[in-house]
């Protein structure tokens, strides 16, 4: 018998034994669009998160270091451990938590702040090792998991909005507006957006990633692209935030409910992205469960732990990622080639930095409404499955975060199911969850 392995190159051998494509339906070029678009559809957080954390005294170029390396390390981590397509990197949740709110206003220095980050990430990981997180997942009822991708679709869209500029808060009444759609960096927006879509109704590979690429060109004469005066620098010393977290400091009693407030938030934030995005990229089984989920919240718990001692909090699974898994990215070569260009940004940062928000908007807004599609799957006619899902999407928008949405949610469908009188229903996971739920709410309210 002709030995047919002579015709298999070594690297297509290599990448099937280590993240199994074809066993998955995708191929090495669409997972590495794939992993380009998350990159691209993440980048903007190699602004945003320095620049949250230098608002409570950080130095930003040491931050800006410390993301990219949280960045590269978590996701290399997800592509090999877990062979998922989920970007892992610092969430803008725990940012503003240590940067604005405990250092900034609150007064508590960020050395601090990272080291309640630090222990939130142990309590991940202890949660973790012994199968609890995994336990409460499964108890999250089938009509709440079908309906966390609205849920995060909402929030995910309304994010593009605002980078686009399409939506405001107002100062004024503290509510919602539209934006001036004639500004330029909405109108960059709204021609990436409609390309998008151009693309996307023909098919084209790679759509959303054209789309990206051709709204910062467009950006350039708009004024919104600012072209770099060096597409190549060195990386900033990480010496100013490397190792400076305060973790005996952060054990203060007076300190519990920002702890709480952490965990509980960042606990949902990364049980509802890796249920979603899973959904997405169709690595769900029957049930809404994803075999296997121990190995990403394994992943999310380390990077939760490890990444304040370079100055960063909060790493955990990105929503960005379902920029990754629109693009058809389904297994860790996705994270893998994410990682890369992460990795290239130590050197080229300032090419990262140029690629506008506003550019990469279109990509969230598109993203974020096509998961309102999960919302059919939900049977809205049995009240008392429907309203927690609809209360879950209203709270997420609400509150601006879909963390505390599927908190909210979770709350609702107890109160919702004992209330109409079928408490049978409920698991006793979710009766035992419900207590601290209550204190987690009672918690965001007085901080």
């Amino acid at each position: 018998m002709a030995d047919h392995s002579i015709n298999t190159p070594a690297s297509e051998s290599w990448l099937e034994r280590c993240f199994a494509l074809r066993a998955r339906g995708s191929s090495a070029r669409t997972e590495c669009l794939a992993g380009i678009t998350g990159f691209l559809a993440a980048a903007y957080l190699l602004v945003v998160i320095p620049g949250l954390l230098a608002a409570g005294g950080m130095d930003k170029g040491a931050a800006t270091t410390g993301t990219i390396l949280v960045f590269v390390v978590g996701t290399l981590l997800m592509a090999f451990y877990a062979n998922l397509p989920f970007i892992v990197g610092p969430g803008i949740g725990g940012s503003v938590l240590v940067g604005v709110s405990l250092a900034g206003n609150a007064g508590i220095g960020w050395p601090i702040g990272l080291g309640i980050a630090c222990w939130s990430g142990v309590l991940f990981f202890l949660l973790t090792r012994f199968g609890l997180r995994e336990v409460v997942t499964r108890s999250v009822p089938q009509s709440i998991k079908l309906g966390l991708t609205a849920s995060i679709g909402i929030f995910v869209a309304l994010l593009g909005f605002r980078n686009a500029g399409l939506v405001l808060a107002s100062a004024k009444n503290n509510a919602l507006m539209l934006g001036d759609f004639l500004s330029p960096g909405a109108l960059v927006a709204l021609c990436g957006l409609f390309l998008a879509i151009a693309l996307q109704a023909r098919r084209i590979p790679g759509a959303i990633l054209w789309a990206i690429l051709c709204a910062t060109l467009v950006g350039i004469p708009a004024g919104v692209t600012h072209l770099p005066s060096s597409f190549i620098a060195l990386p900033h010393s990480l010496t100013p935030v490397f190792a400076q977290v305060d973790i005996l400091g952060a054990l203060n009693i007076a300190f519990l409910p920002y702890l709480f407030v952490f965990f509980a938030s960042e606990f949902f934030s990364t049980m509802g992205t890796t249920l979603a995005v899973g959904g997405e990229a169709g690595l769900l089984d029957e049930e809404g469960n994803m075999p296997h989920i121990n190995r990403p919240f394994m992943v999310d718990s380390i990077a939760a732990a490890l990444g304040p001692w370079v100055g960063i909090p909060a790493a955990t699974a990105l929503i960005e990622s379902s920029a990754s898994a629109e693009a058809g990215g389904k297994t860790g070569m996705t994270a893998l080639a994410a990682a890369i260009m992460f990795l290239l940004m130590l050197l080229f940062t300032p090419v990262a930095l140029m690629i506008p928000k506003e550019a990469t908007a279109p990509a969230l807004i598109l993203i974020g409404l096509n998961m309102f599609s999960g919302l059919r799957k939900v049977d809205l006619a049995n009240f008392t499955d429907g309203l927690p899902v609809l209360m879950m999407v209203m709270i997420t928008l609400i509150a601006n975060s879909f963390g505390t949405g599927i908190a909210g949610g979770l709350l609702f469908y107890v109160m919702i199911k004992t209330i109409a009188g079928k408490w049978r229903e409920i698991p006793l996971g979710l009766w035992i969850l419900a207590v601290p739920l209550v204190y987690y709410f009672a918690t965001l309210v007085r901080h």
